[in-house]
């Protein structure tokens, strides 16, 4: 019956694609929907696994951009490298065209891995702006204020706003976001109120997706 349904990724369950603004707290409802026993992969370990010392990705990478974008013990450089790709577009391409494929993939292969889970969700902050939009059955954008972003991010990484404000000019506009989204989280609150959202809305999936597989 699930065969009935359109899936974004062959032999994989209904695969919901989180994502949000930078500081937005996407990472929050990441973690409210595992509480809930919902498989989630975050597209930000994956891609520090594909350029892990030693792998193909870091080589390849390195050989793009110089040994100067490693640390001492051999890492990826990744606060120059963030640097360096918001302050030039096309150097941000060019380093997705290394590092997106093999992102894909292993997203690919985590996502066949849960087939008999009743959703899976993929967190990819930059979804609606790459090829990974394409994975998602239903798209969940957490939404919060530029201004809110702009606050939480300086704090976090411990930024100027210059860097922050590059770093949200190279995302989707929030009014995009918004657009684009199948459903919203608002995280203007507290991590209370976003954890009652996210719940409401696994329970949204269960009966969507069962409904669907009963048809």
């Amino acid at each position: 019956a699930r065969r009935q349904r359109q899936m974004c990724i062959r032999d994989s369950p209904p695969i919901v694609g989180l994502t949000g603004g930078i500081a937005s707290g996407k990472s929050s409802a990441e973690a409210a929907f595992r509480a809930l026993g919902v498989p989630v992969l975050d597209a930000d370990q994956v891609a520090r696994q594909v350029v892990a010392p030693g792998s193909a990705g870091l080589a390849a990478v390195i050989e793009a951009f110089g040994a100067d974008f490693l640390t001492a013990d051999g890492q990826l450089d990744r606060r120059r490298m963030r640097e360096r790709v918001f302050a030039h577009p096309a150097e941000r391409t060019r380093l997705e065209a290394l590092t997106h494929p093999l992102i894909g993939e292993a997203m690919d292969q985590w996502c066949r891995a849960q087939a008999a889970a009743p959703y899976a969700v993929l967190s990819v902050a930059i979804l609606l702006e790459s090829r990974f939009r394409a994975r998602a059955d239903f798209i969940l954008v957490v939404d919060v204020s530029e201004a809110v972003q702009i606050e939480r991010l300086r704090a976090r990484d411990g930024i100027d706003e210059t860097l922050a404000r590059q770093m949200l000019a190279a995302q989707t506009s929030r009014d995009a976001r918004r657009a684009a989204a199948h459903g919203l989280i608002d995280n203007s609150g507290s991590l209370e109120a976003l954890r009652a959202q996210v719940a409401d809305w696994h329970q949204q999936f269960l009966t969507k997706w069962r409904d669907d597989d009963a048809v």
